[in-house]
């Protein structure tokens, strides 16, 4: 795989290979010295022009675990600021010669576009509205880990699904690994167009005691032009997943960052049946899995190898 740009770039085979390679490096993250030289050579650069916590850590942790040289790079306080375009910031960043660039930019498409300007492995780190493939990787992983096959698992999406690049991915991911899918929300924040992907459309909560996992949304008020709710108690008064509507069978997940009270009450998101911080254990190991994937075979650099069974020395 030379870039990962869609989760479409992905069968099932392919997402059940990374799942797999990531489960290969948990191990490591058990080491007192919790790297192996799987990349050692190879540079890494994280090109972000929207803010990140989880994605841009993760994507680093995994870099230095894999011992690649990384270099960060944010739009604020660079030349970006100076009204550098993206192809000029990504030619003159390239010219350093990096074997991937890690790219998240509110501009959908933007990660294909990239491809054409520099050699480098390119992986989308989000774009915009569009996808967010890594975190349907991690999202996936998770829920292998917890449960085996997703063969028949019953997932329900909740809450903004208009401004969210997790959602497609993530339905997309989903169903590839043989669950069913149903995105729900108020009219306003459900496309039109969502069910083209195969997934269930639903606008109330009324059958959400049927699904084994919820994964909530959080709203994306950045990225709103106008008011799509009421407000936001309105919103949490209908939608937000608490004790009182949550099974105790039921699994929960959300991408993070969560608004406690809003999406999610305070007791679900700390409640046993949370699966939110095992989601952030699991994005440095799929990340770690990913940069190797589309870094392996490539030819611009020492060829990586697997991580050692035994600890390496330092």
């Amino acid at each position: 795989m030379r870039h990962l740009l869609s989760i479409e770039d992905l069968d099932r085979a392919g997402i059940e290979r990374i799942c797999d390679r990531a489960a290969s490096f948990a191990e490591v993250a058990d080491r007192s010295i919790k790297k192996v030289p799987a990349l050692r050579g190879r540079t890494v650069l994280n090109l972000f022009y929207e803010s990140s916590t989880r994605t841009r850590s993760s994507f680093e942790l995994a870099a230095k675990r894999l011992s690649a040289d990384v270099v960060n790079f944010a739009a604020s306080g660079s030349s970006v600021e100076k009204g550098e375009s993206l192809r000029d910031t990504v030619q003159t960043l390239a010219a350093h010669r990096p074997h991937a660039i890690v790219v998240r930019t509110p501009w959908a498409g933007a990660s294909q576009l990239i491809t054409n300007w520099t050699d480098a492995a390119i992986v989308n780190a989000g774009d915009g509205q569009h996808e967010h493939p890594t975190q349907a990787l991690l999202d996936v992983y998770t829920l292998r880990s917890r449960l085996g096959s997703l063969d028949g698992l019953d997932v329900w999406i909740v809450g903004d699904v208009r401004h969210s690049r997790v959602a497609r991915s993530l339905v997309l991911a989903l169903q590839t690994m043989g669950a069913t899918v149903t995105v729900c929300g108020p009219p306003t924040l459900v496309p039109r167009d969502i069910a083209v992907l195969g997934c269930d459309v639903r606008y109330t909560l009324d059958e959400l005691p049927r699904a084994d996992v919820v994964y909530a949304l959080r709203m994306q008020n950045e990225r709103m032009e106008q008011a799509y709710v009421p407000t936001l108690r309105e919103y949490a008064a209908v939608y937000q997943i608490d004790a009182r509507r949550l099974g105790p069978d039921q699994l929960l997940m959300h991408p993070g960052p969560v608004n406690r009270g809003v999406e999610l009450a305070g007791d679900v998101v700390d409640g046993p049946r949370s699966l939110i911080l095992d989601q952030v254990r699991a994005g440095v190991l799929v990340r770690m899995a990913v940069l190797f994937e589309v870094l392996a075979g490539r030819e611009d650099g020492p060829r990586p190898t697997a991580p050692p069974t035994q600890e390496t020395p330092a």
